[in-house]
């Protein structure tokens, strides 16, 4: 028996923006233990950011960068597989919602320029495509 393709469609959103999530967060939490923050920096609040985003350096912005890039890569790929049709449009759905919340972050957590520009116009959409170019070559 084969799954309806409009609830296989939903399935592979869900299941996108699940795994790309816990990606993203995985790497979120580990990225202090291998790049510490700066000294005095309070990276357990969003006010603690804000107050000593002024201290991080480029390294600093390392994984985050990649927290949003393999995240949505994992998320593309997975809604890449599983979706019945339209797997591109999946693909891309998911850098999307994930350039969202990367819009939202900078809207709540300004960050340097170059860090912006290169997030939000590098970590999401292109990424995105890529999952879906590379789920399509194993499927």
């Amino acid at each position: 028996m084969t799954m309806n393709p409009i609830l296989r469609n939903i399935l592979a959103v869900v299941a996108g923006l699940v795994v790309g999530s816990v990606v993203n967060m995985g790497i979120i939490q580990i990225s202090g233990s291998i790049i510490p923050p700066p000294e005095g920096a309070d990276n357990t609040t969003v006010e603690g950011l804000k107050a000593s985003m002024h201290l991080f350096q480029p390294k600093h912005f390392l994984f985050p960068f990649l927290a949003h890039a393999l995240g949505t890569l994992a998320g593309a790929i997975i809604a890449t597989l599983i979706a019945a049709t339209h797997q591109l449009k999946f693909a891309l759905a998911i850098g999307g919602f994930f350039l969202i919340g990367g819009i939202s972050t900078v809207v709540m957590l300004p960050s340097p320029l170059w860090y912006t520009l290169v997030d939000l116009l590098g970590a999401y959409l292109p990424v995105a495509w890529l999952g879906f170019k590379l789920a399509r070559g194993k499927s």
